[in-house]
């Protein structure tokens, strides 16, 4: 009765199986068709969430990466054909010698010396051949001074084009109204300002235009006349002369009384800052425990001076030739970063993070991605040694070829300037022949005669 009845409803029936004590029936499920989706409903969804086709394995972060490897995975891929090489090393995993040469530090500078004369006393501390310090300062000046190290010398230069940022204490001569007209005056002198370096300074005392980014009143003492102030501003700015400036403004007359730098570039007081006596007992465990690691946390990678600039990965293959002074060119790049624009300064990096070289930027994101061929920018100043990676230029069909056409045509000159120097010996050993001929036949003529 029961097959029956599905055979009238119009159920497949796959069949049956008759036991002792059961009877089961196998019948197909009818499957409902899936309602397409119509235009609505599909803006509904992508409006509520994201599409996106996920990889099965799980990503790498790259936030916690050091220096100039950190967010690496957020860089725009050029190519992944690649083949890495053993050479290299990661700047933190550099010996110790290696290290030294190549690192900077972050100096609590003393009241009183001057940069140079600090710079000196790290060099015999460390007794390395080079020391730089980022620009030239005040004597009295306390605070960041960035002091380079042997290779990186190289980025004194782009150091001394960076931003400061100072605390400074001003003492004004006459008593003000209120704190508000101090604020008020360091308000009116942000932007461009006319400046004439101070008598001491060691330069041509010409008048030039520096700006001043941002000013900010933190204390002032009605009572000593004191007054505590922050300010943000381009490299080459005198905080003397601008206090005698704030002084002028009031018409009280004031000057400087001290001055600490609190940012230079990219670092601040925050970022790792040490003593000259942190520096002479980092190494002196080196010299006589063999301990290294103290020496590593009063020392930084050069790298570290470059994590501002946009990045551009470079193969292995392509890294010795940028060494000896050539360009990047596009298809030994791997990845770049956005925002690149034509004519900025960048940083060239190889796979392991290492610092090729600054260079301007020849070719903007967009054009990047889209191009297959063509300089991607221009080297300015070359940072990592010659031959740490092997020579890879020159070793294509090509090169050969051009090699061997090179060699044929130099053992021709060479065969053809023989050819030429012994038709001059025939010539000369002619012209000497002639010569005692010449002489012979006027002695026999004189003694004929005679």
């Amino acid at each position: 009765m029961f097959i029956s009845r599905c055979l009238r409803e119009g159920r497949n029936v796959l069949g049956f199986v008759i036991m002792e004590d059961k009877f089961e029936v196998f019948i197909r499920k009818k499957h409902k068709k899936k309602k397409s989706l119509t235009e609505e409903d599909v803006a509904e969804l992508q409006h509520r969430g994201h599409f996106l086709l996920k990889p099965k394995l799980a990503r790498l972060d790259m936030s916690e990466f050091p220096l100039l490897l950190k967010n690496l995975d957020k860089l725009n891929v050029k190519t992944t054909h690649y083949t890495p090489l053993t050479f290299g090393v990661d700047p933190l995993k550099r010996n110790i010698a290696d290290y030294v040469r190549n690192g900077f530090i972050n100096l609590d500078k003393p009241a009183n010396p001057s940069s140079y004369e600090v710079a000196t006393w790290i060099r015999k501390i460390l007794r390395v051949e080079k020391t730089r310090p980022s620009g030239t300062v005040d004597s009295k000046m306390t605070g960041c001074l960035i002091v380079c190290i042997e290779r990186a010398t190289r980025l004194v230069k782009a150091q001394q084009r960076a931003g400061k940022e100072y605390v400074g204490i001003i003492r004004l001569h006459n008593d003000i109204e209120s704190e508000l007209q101090l604020s008020r005056v360091l308000e009116i002198l942000t932007g461009a300002l006319f400046q004439r370096p101070p008598f001491s300074a060691a330069v041509k005392r010409w008048l030039r235009i520096v700006t001043v980014y941002e000013n900010k009143l933190l204390e002032y003492d009605p009572k000593t006349r004191f007054g505590v102030f922050w300010v943000s501003c381009e490299a080459g700015t005198y905080i003397s002369t601008l206090c005698t400036h704030i002084g002028l403004l009031l018409g009280v007359g004031g000057h400087m009384k001290e001055l600490r730098r609190v940012r230079s570039g990219n670092l601040t007081e925050k970022d790792n800052m040490v003593t000259m006596h942190d520096v002479l007992d980092a190494q002196w465990q080196l010299d006589n425990k063999k301990d290294e690691t103290y020496l590593r946390r009063v020392i930084y990678p050069l790298e570290k001076l470059l994590t501002s600039h946009k990045r551009i990965v470079m193969k292995d293959s392509a890294v010795n030739a940028i060494c000896y002074g050539a360009n990047a060119m596009l298809p030994g790049v791997l990845q770049y970063e956005d925002g690149i624009e034509v004519n900025e300064e960048i940083v060239i990096i190889t796979t392991k993070g290492e610092a090729i070289c600054i260079a301007v930027a020849m070719m903007s994101t967009a054009t990047i991605s889209t191009c297959d061929h063509g300089m991607v920018a221009a080297s300015k100043r070359v940072i990592l040694e010659r031959d740490t990676y092997p020579r890879q230029w020159g070793l294509g069909p090509k090169a050969g070829q051009k090699r061997m056409m090179r060699q044929r045509g130099k053992s021709e000159s060479q065969t053809q300037r023989g050819r030429e120097k012994e038709n001059i010996m025939r010539w000369h050993l002619h012209l000497l022949l002639e010569n005692l001929r010449s002489k012979e036949g006027r002695k026999r003529e004189s003694r004929e005669g005679g």
